[in-house]
């Protein structure tokens, strides 16, 4: 085992995601003699199970919907064949890509990288394989893992980790829960062609987005054939054949060709030895940090998801930069990153954008709102026939115009969104909204042609 000076570092980086390869980057910039591990392909939960290979798959099930709606055009198509094992490995060549241009990213930056799980052995020591590495500063970036549920037979499910690493698939599949994930992945293998359940033990997913929105993505979910069962659970499941009989609490049962579990991630803190640091963590695993991203250890840190509130990549990436800039840039002490009007989109059909406040958190916070709602079959199904519709929401403080919150599902709600975003941190009133020209035709022009408030 190494101890030597050349094993001492400024700052060490455990985790080489999104937010610790940003840090780990940042803070050699600024001169620090920097270290990273990672056991794991470079790019963390993003780059090689979330959102990168998500978006891919999410294009690869749209094509569905697309050859459909080609033919209301004029074009003549025939029957379509889909093959998971070339979609896997073209998906498999662009992470590859991409893990190299990390490895690079971090090599041309100076930082030295280690291919294996740190652990503490105190709170300035970490084993790495056979290597002892010290730290004067610590950064714990490790992010998170799937939960799995508590149940009987929970070894027969699989999680939204397998889902990149499989190329071939059961005609039916079952999802367990009522996140952003579990909508997703229901949109993919709809969209792929296998026939999807997808189970909810709430009386409507998403929690937490606009109830606009989440009323009008089951609506469309149902009309495209996806089976949503709500207020119930997984009891159990039992392999039997090739097939899993899943036993629920409301005591119905069925077959299912596999089961995947997306019901939240876990801080991925169980095997770092914190308890020989010293760091604390909340029940959940999670790491408690203060505005500096300081645990309660002086000098070790987190950032991204096994800390934040937000479990977003770009969040991240602000924090671990923020981190760096603040520890070794000329800039101390310099507050940079900005938690309000963070803006999401969940990747379902049709997709979803979102920012600023819902209009039931509106009100709860006491404000006097007036929503501005539209529903409407977007131009491009006039010729299609699709009965799909885009549904677009303004939510507007009374007493100030301000807009408090945008919201918005329907073809490119993704891409529209952030320009939105910037629009409320930039304080937009209504009235701005009101006086901006539109681009016809298109769905976004609605947003600023939206005149009268909907009845309360």
């Amino acid at each position: 085992m190494n101890t030597d000076s050349d094993h001492h570092y400024d700052f060490f980086v455990i985790g080489a995601g999104s937010g610790g390869v940003r840090s780990a980057r940042i803070a050699a910039g600024h001169g620090a003699k920097v270290g990273v591990a990672e056991g794991n392909p470079l790019g963390g939960t993003c780059v090689n199970l979330g959102c990168v290979p998500k978006k891919l798959y999410a294009y690869a099930s749209d094509f569905h919907m697309d050859f459909e709606d080609s033919r209301g055009y004029g074009w003549h198509t025939s029957k379509a064949l889909f093959d998971w094992s070339i979609l896997k490995s073209k998906k498999d060549n662009e992470i590859a890509r991409l893990n190299g241009i990390y490895k690079r990213l971090l090599d041309n930056s100076g930082v030295n990288i280690y291919d294996d799980f740190a652990t503490f052995l105190d709170a300035k020591t970490l084993k790495i394989g056979d290597q002892i590495v010290t730290a004067d500063k610590i950064l714990i970036a490790v992010g998170g893992v799937p939960s799995r549920p508590n149940i009987q037979g929970a070894e027969h499910i699989l999680t939204s980790d397998d889902v990149f690493q499989r190329d071939e698939w059961p005609e039916d599949i079952t999802i367990l829960g009522g996140g952003y994930i579990a909508v997703e992945m229901a949109h993919i293998f709809h969209g792929l062609g296998h026939v999807v359940n997808l189970i909810y033990r709430g009386d409507l997913f998403l929690r937490g987005f606009d109830d606009d929105l989440r009323k009008q993505l089951v609506a469309e979910m149902k009309i495209q054939g996806i089976n949503l069962i709500f207020n119930d659970n997984i009891q159990a499941i039992e392999a039997k054949g090739g097939l899993k009989k899943v036993s629920m609490e409301s005591g119905k049962s069925f077959e299912t060709g596999e089961v995947i579990a997306a019901i939240g991630r876990d801080a991925n803190t169980g095997k770092l030895g914190l308890d020989k640091a010293g760091v604390e963590m909340n029940d959940n695993g999670s790491i408690p940090v203060n505005d500096s991203y300081e645990t309660n250890v002086a000098h070790i840190y987190a950032v991204g998801d096994v800390s934040s509130m937000y479990q977003l990549t770009p969040v991240a990436i602000k924090e671990g930069h923020f981190l760096a800039d603040d520890l070794f840039g000329p800039n101390k002490d310099v507050k940079t990153v900005h938690y309000d009007n963070v803006a999401t989109a969940v990747f379902s059909h049709p997709p979803i954008g979102t920012v600023g406040l819902s209009e039931s958190d509106a009100r709860d916070k006491g404000h006097d709102v007036e929503i501005f709602r539209t529903s409407f079959r977007a131009l491009k199904h006039t010729l299609t026939g699709r009965e799909e519709k885009t549904l677009m929401k303004l939510v507007v403080d009374k007493a100030s115009d301000k807009v408090l919150g945008v919201h918005m599902i329907g073809t490119d709600a993704p891409e529209i969104i952030q320009p939105m975003a910037i629009a409320l941190n930039a304080g937009a009133t209504k009235a701005v909204f009101d006086r901006t020209m539109p681009v016809h035709p298109t769905s976004s022009e609605e947003f600023v042609t939206m005149r009268e408030p909907v009845k309360s």
